[in-house]
């Protein structure tokens, strides 16, 4: 079992790094955050180019076919860079529920190409879909069935860049044997955006460090500053052979172990970022904001920590 990614996955992930460090993809969250979604959109058609879009779309409906070690690369690179939008949900969870279903050929290709942007309600684990107002497709799962949803009553999200809907059902819904195979996609996902995210505010805070003076000289200087970074260092590559294994087994307890791992090291870095930075971490004009607040939100997105926690105990026990 390969627990890192392999030499052409990590090409892949440096690709898609060099991509949107020069995609403006800060100013993309701003914007999407005010309700102007096409900075964003022009980035996941840049995406789109590379494949990153149709990684789980079948070959036949023109995408890559590819696994979920691919996927979780690609995840782990937007979640570094905070790209908005439905990222779980139309990379991972909407494809897979439509390659199960008996006609997906409408939808999958335009997905694959980036035109369409997809989300999901699937209650309890996702009672609200995420950016409805900005998907070309919106679903709710009820059990083992799927079917298209329309957007209802908007609620509010830590992360000022991610707004859920309420959706309620808007035609039949078709029986889909691959609900539970979708949602663990999507946690996986989820999982990966966190690792990311993490490491992007370690390595705004190891900076900051640097660069920050007081008493004479750099704040990094002080052991206390130093032991924090050092504690999510290793709670961020602690969590990645777990994410890695998950994305192999796609077993239940091991996509939950990956989240709640993510999730825990995530929450340590933006909780150490903050304090490193002091009180302009705390100003929405701060860039680093937008990190703080997506972590915030994504730790409890797709299953809380005591969901999973419990997952991985009837793994254990079961």
């Amino acid at each position: 079992m390969r627990l890192v990614p392999s030499p052409e996955q990590a090409a892949f992930g440096a690709a898609l790094h060099d991509l949107l460090s020069a995609a403006g993809v800060a100013e993309a969250a701003e914007s999407w955050a005010s309700g102007d979604h096409d900075p964003a959109r022009r980035i996941w058609s840049q995406l789109a180019e590379v494949g990153v879009t149709g990684l789980l779309v079948p070959v036949r409906w023109g995408g890559l076919g590819a696994g979920a070690a691919d996927l979780v690369v690609a995840a782990e690179e937007l979640g570094h860079h905070a790209l908005p939008g439905p990222i779980a949900e139309s990379l991972a969870a909407v494809p897979t529920l439509l390659a199960a279903l008996g006609e997906p050929g409408k939808w999958l290709p335009e997905i694959a190409t980036g035109r369409v942007l997809a989300t999901l309600a699937a209650p309890p684990w996702l009672p609200y879909a995420t950016d409805a107002d900005a998907a070309d497709l919106v679903l709710l799962a009820d059990g083992d069935a799927v079917g298209p949803a329309r957007p209802g009553a908007a609620r509010s999200s830590m992360d000022r860049t991610r707004r859920l809907y309420e959706v309620s059902a808007d035609g039949p819904a078709e029986a889909c044997p691959a609900v539970g195979r979708a949602l663990d996609l999507g946690v996986l996902v989820c999982a990966a955006q966190l690792l990311g995210a993490g490491r992007a505010l370690l390595e705004a805070a190891v900076a900051h460090a640097q660069t920050r003076v007081q008493f004479g000289g750099p704040i990094g200087r002080f052991q206390a500053v130093q032991h924090r970074l050092a504690d999510v260092a290793v709670g961020l590559e602690f969590a990645r052979p777990l994410l890695y294994a998950a994305a192999v087994t796609l077993a239940a307890r091991d996509v939950s172990a990956a989240k709640v791992a993510c999730a825990d090291a995530a929450y340590l870095a933006s909780r150490t970022a903050l304090q490193v930075h002091g009180a302009i971490g705390y100003t929405q004009e701060f860039d680093l904001s937008i990190w703080i607040t997506k972590v915030r939100a994504l730790v409890t997105a797709w299953g809380t920590p005591a969901h999973h926690r419990a997952r991985i105990l009837e793994g254990l026990v079961g």
